[in-house]
């Protein structure tokens, strides 16, 4: 009984930590999920590229799944064996753990021969999330744009979709060799630009999604102690720039020569650029 699945990153147009809403986009990096089920009785994952990697995420995405889906199988199935490999670095703040849950419960939806509502496959992938400790939000808003593509906004208190449009911009990432774990954010500091959130928050309901990742990008720079000078140098000729999720990578949108011209003055610094789409199709199974 086997599946296969891939979900692709996301970037962050307002980050949930300060009030509970969050608004992200579907980026054309990718995460793919294989899954074989049998007759064992435990869970056993793999990342690929990162033997010492903690697989316990995937590993209850799997759990969760065969509760959820696989009452309608053939033959007890309690176990198997998933192995996860992404275009997505670790901890970036590009959605990695969105996309490979996403990934794993399609896949193992797929191994089990049902087709999941994409909403729950979502919220079940951000149950696990919250249970193994990788989120503090549980990143509804990154693991809904990854799902569905497109810009998603979300009420992550009742894993509540508010919006989801197809949007098709260019988008530049800039990703530090340095690595920064959403469940280590000092959540404290981010509640503290709440009013400027709830400005965000508005400004993406309203559709302005450039100003909205700008307006982030300082607020939460300030909050998390990220430079602002990737962000003053896409500006005023991008649409839209910010750090992503709690860094350390920033994300900007806009015209594709312009977005050019900036990965120019970006790649000075160390670490690694993309000059990449958004997506409009979200998760699927192969």
């Amino acid at each position: 009984m086997d599946g296969r699945a891939h979900a692709p990153a996301a970037g962050t147009i307002l980050n949930a930590l300060a009030n509970e809403r969050g608004a992200a986009f579907a980026i054309d990096l990718e995460t793919t999920a294989i899954v074989s089920l049998d007759g064992s009785e435990d869970i056993r994952g793999e990342i690929d590229g990162a033997p010492e990697a903690d697989t316990a995420l995937i590993e209850r995405c799997v759990e969760l799944a065969i509760e959820e889906y696989g009452d309608g199988v053939n033959g007890q199935v309690s176990g198997g064996f998933v192995r996860t490999e992404s275009e997505v670095p670790l901890a970036a703040g590009l959605k990695s753990s969105s996309a490979a849950a996403n990934a794993t419960v399609l896949a193992t939806c797929a191994a089990l021969g049902v087709e999941a509502d994409p909403l729950e496959a979502c919220r079940l992938g951000v149950r696990a999330a919250r249970e193994v400790g990788v989120t503090v939000t549980g990143a509804f808003d990154d693991a809904s744009a990854s799902m569905l593509g497109g810009v998603t906004v979300t009420d992550n208190s009742a894993d509540e979709l508010l919006a989801n449009e197809a949007v098709e911009w260019d988008v530049l990432v800039w990703t530090p060799p340095e690595r920064a774990f959403s469940a280590d954010a000092d959540v404290e500091s981010c509640r503290k630009v709440s009013p400027i959130a709830d400005v965000v928050a508005e400004l993406a309901l309203q559709g302005r999604y450039g100003q909205a990742m700008s307006v982030n990008g300082f607020a939460f720079c300030g909050a998390l102690d990220f430079p602002t000078g990737p962000m003053l140098e896409a500006l005023p000729d991008v649409e839209g720039v910010s750090l992503s999720g709690t860094g350390p990578s920033y994300v900007a949108v806009g015209d594709r020569h312009v977005l050019a011209d900036l990965r120019e003055e970006w790649e000075i610094r160390d670490g690694t650029t993309w000059l990449t789409t958004t997506r409009t199709e979200g998760a699927r199974t192969e």
